[in-house]
């Protein structure tokens, strides 16, 4: 009778909230798929020097543009180099620009969001106006235009793609930062004598995270996408670099008689910014509380 009745008032279990987002994040299957393929892109990136069969720029004039075979699963390209090794040390170019374009853009966003949102007022409309102005434009013709200021080159090319990664940065935490300031936590807080810079860092920011982790893996996805596109126009990644996007421009002059020399870097394109887009599908619904009894 004891235990039944201590049973029947023991405190429910209390499950962490990290916890119960690996939880639900487990139960999306193409997500979880995306973040297999992702990570193995990371780790044959990270040991490209031990994967790739051949050196990204060695040229082998005995197989120029081969097909596929035993010698060149991928086969070679105009200048006998082999594509395989070269789309895998072109992982190291393309994943760093997207990583590192959105990291420097959000890290940028988030700030004038949290102070726009924060302060408000003047401060509010003339951050929120200069992201409009950059809204105005397309990302790639903003892009471009920062990289005939800045000239080609892979590294302006990680600054062009972080400038329209900015604005929407901003306004998305802009939109969280003005839904938590008057949040009663953030009022106990407040009325402690907390200073404003820590209600934004400690109190604020954590809140406005979870939107900003599922923007973050979807923008890297872009933005490699965006900058393959730089450098198919000759404005980032410069010959020999094996970068994805520079490899497709050298293969569109054989298309007719050697396909095989833009399919492979094409399809890595493709493969690389659908796992991110799917991972961000997935991050969406495992952080989202509206599915929390899903």
């Amino acid at each position: 009778m004891s235990d039944a009745v201590a049973t029947a008032f023991a405190a429910p279990t209390v499950r962490s909230p990290l916890r119960e987002f690996w939880k639900r994040l487990l139960r999306q299957k193409l997500a979880m798929a995306a973040a297999c393929v992702l990570a193995l892109l990371v780790a044959s990136a990270a040991f490209a020097p031990w994967i790739a069969p051949y050196d990204p720029n060695s040229a082998d004039y005995e197989y120029i543009l081969a097909p596929p075979s035993v010698a060149h699963w991928a086969g070679t390209d105009a200048f006998g180099r082999d594509i395989l090794s070269r789309i895998i040390f072109g992982g190291r170019i393309s994943l760093a620009v997207g990583f590192l374009s959105v990291t420097i853009g959000g890290i940028v966003g988030i700030a004038l969001g949290l102070i726009a949102g924060f302060y408000g007022r003047w401060l509010d409309s003339l951050i929120m106006r200069m992201s409009d102005v950059l809204l105005a434009f397309p990302g790639i013709l903003l892009a471009i235009g920062v990289i005939a200021i800045l000239g080609p080159g892979i590294d302006n090319v990680i600054y062009a793609v972080a400038v329209f990664s900015v604005p929407v940065f901003a306004r998305l935490v802009r939109g969280s930062t003005l839904a938590l300031k008057n949040a009663p936590y953030v009022d106990a807080a407040r009325a402690t004598g907390v200073k404003s810079r820590w209600l934004m860092l400690r109190h604020i920011l954590p809140g406005t995270l979870p939107s900003v982790i599922v923007y973050f893996s979807m923008r890297v996805g872009t933005s490699i996408l965006t900058a393959a596109a730089l450098s198919f126009i000759g404005l980032g990644a410069q010959p020999p670099s094996p970068e994805w996007g520079a490899m497709l421009a050298d293969g569109r002059s054989f298309l007719g008689v050697a396909s095989h020399v833009t399919l492979y870097p094409g399809l890595a394109i493709f493969v690389t910014v659908l796992a991110f887009n799917l991972l961000g599908d997935g991050l969406r619904d495992a952080l989202d509380p509206k599915l929390k009894n899903a």
